[in-house]
């Protein structure tokens, strides 16, 4: 399985002496799903718990903490009181240091090899002279071995779900068709027969969801699908958790939060997380770091400094999804037509086969009005004054974002919770339009300038900004519901 403490790739920052009064300190242990979206609010919440006299351990993936080496440098990860980082082996062959890895192989790796070095890191931190015994564990939601290996050492674990409750639940909805047999689908008929606009009838105060919203990975004939087998494990795992935190907050998900409530354990909703750092977490190096995986380009933030107030439409499909090179010469002529001002992030491997290029004559024809860059930091441009709109794959974290900011969408949702979440933004909270799956560039064009000019896009921005003032209030006072759910979470569980 390889040593967790091998000098090559799974340096850590454990202190080499034990700071004053270190074995009192309640101890919690962080084990994220190795991805981008979910280290960021992982990372976020670890910020928050120092406040409440935490000694944090985050255990990243050897792979990603390699990653993170090389975007920030070994000095990211040391001087950092009462935080120290770790790493486990997630049991894949070395692949390109600089490429997202597969999803499926991933899940399948860890699910089958991970368990182990996990309970070896945690009795090696019980066992530790310099730092307190562990006294928590919060686990990713879709990493339930860390689960199983709190319990086996008798500490409370929580599972943190950095989905929305729509999200979540697409999980559980998932789980409920494979134990009624209804997925894997018998054929592929059952793919463009219909089937996919039944609706979810027996959940209560549920309205309008259906089949293509839950899951993508229910879209499948194949009856040992991974993806599949893996969401069960997990979403069976639940119930022996001692709590579960969703990052959303109370008024924008209540209908569904209190459907689900009844199904689960204790539920603490503590979002949007970033302005609850700003208000809680003190100015520290633990405060300022980030979890980027990718070098971000600031130059596209001086470039945003040269555009009208709400022109730009902001274009970006997160950190693990890939588009098709057709999809990407239709988006690109679509962007073109519509004769807005744009900021486009493009991953190095966001085109699968890495065979798509740009239409000819694009650059030149936008270099006035387009700004292509590999990488940015989201939330500084979201909150920029001259972005008016978010085009976007619809990860959770980027919807969560683009709402702390009162921005306005366009979803193009590709995988997993997605679709769930671009029909909460157009059917539920009034703030996005759809592209069609199968887009073509006169539609991108359209939707951008419905977006930016249009009457529909100006009430979908007014909806936005009043989201947007829902979320500073539930987390700008000590009276807000994230903020007293997060109050409620360190000391009615992880306290406790």
């Amino acid at each position: 399985m390889g040593n967790l403490s091998s000098s090559n790739q799974a340096q850590t920052s454990i202190p080499m002496a034990p700071a004053p009064d270190t074995c009192k300190k309640p101890h919690a242990v962080l084990v994220p799903f190795p991805a981008q979206g979910h280290l960021n609010p992982f990372l976020k919440l670890a910020k928050l718990l120092p406040h409440r006299g935490f000694h944090i351990t985050f255990v990243n993936s050897e792979f990603n903490h390699n990653r993170l080496l090389k975007s920030k440098g070994s000095s990211f990860f040391e001087n950092l009181p009462d935080f120290c980082f770790e790493t486990f082996p997630d049991g894949l062959p070395p692949s390109d240091a600089d490429a997202t890895q597969s999803v499926p192989a991933l899940c399948d790796s860890m699910r089958r090899n991970s368990l182990v070095p996990l309970r070896e890191l945690l009795a090696k931190l019980n066992n530790s002279r310099v730092v307190p015994p562990v006294t928590c564990v919060v686990s990713d939601g879709v990493m339930t071995f860390a689960l199983q290996a709190a319990h086996e050492m008798n500490v409370r674990c929580v599972l943190f779900w950095t989905f929305a409750a729509c999200g979540f639940l697409s999980f559980k909805l998932c789980a409920d068709l494979i134990d009624s047999g209804i997925t894997p689908f018998k054929d592929s008929s059952c793919l463009t027969d219909g089937s996919l606009e039944t609706l979810v009838d027996w959940v209560p105060g549920l309205e309008n969801f259906r089949y293509k919203h839950i899951l993508t990975f229910i879209q499948t004939t194949d009856p040992n699908n991974v993806l599949l087998a893996y969401v069960k494990e997990q979403v069976d795992s639940i119930s022996k958790a001692s709590a579960v935190i969703l990052h959303t907050f109370d008024a924008l998900e209540r209908r569904l939060l209190d459907a689900l409530s009844p199904m689960l354990p204790p539920i603490y909703t503590i979002g949007p997380l970033q302005p609850l750092v700003d208000q809680i977490s003190a100015k520290t190096a633990v405060s300022s770091m980030d979890f980027s995986l990718w070098k971000a380009e600031d130059e596209c933030l001086e470039w945003l400094n040269s555009k009208e107030q709400n022109s730009v439409i902001y274009v970006n499909f997160g950190s693990v999804e890939v588009l098709t090179p057709g999809e990407i010469q239709e988006l690109a002529l679509g962007l073109a037509e519509s004769k807005k001002n744009f900021l486009w992030i493009l991953r190095p491997d966001l085109i699968k086969g890495n065979s798509g290029v740009l239409p000819p004559d694009f650059i030149a024809e936008t270099k006035d009005r387009g700004l292509i860059v590999s990488w940015c930091q989201q939330e500084k441009v979201l909150n920029h004054p001259s972005v008016g709109g978010f085009l976007t794959h619809c990860g959770w974290n980027s919807i969560m974002e683009g709402i702390t900011a009162g921005v306005p969408f366009l979803c193009l949702p590709q995988t997993t919770d997605q679709p769930a979440n671009c029909r909460s933004v157009c059917i539920e909270w009034g703030i996005g339009m759809e592209i069609s799956k199968n887009f073509e560039k006169d539609e991108v064009g359209m939707l951008v300038n419905e977006l930016l000019d249009g009457e529909n896009g100006r009430e979908m921005k007014k909806r936005a900004v009043q989201w947007k003032k829902q979320a500073a209030a539930v987390t700008a006072s000590p009276r807000g519901s994230s903020f007293v759910n997060l109050e409620r979470l360190v000391e009615q569980v992880l306290l406790k």
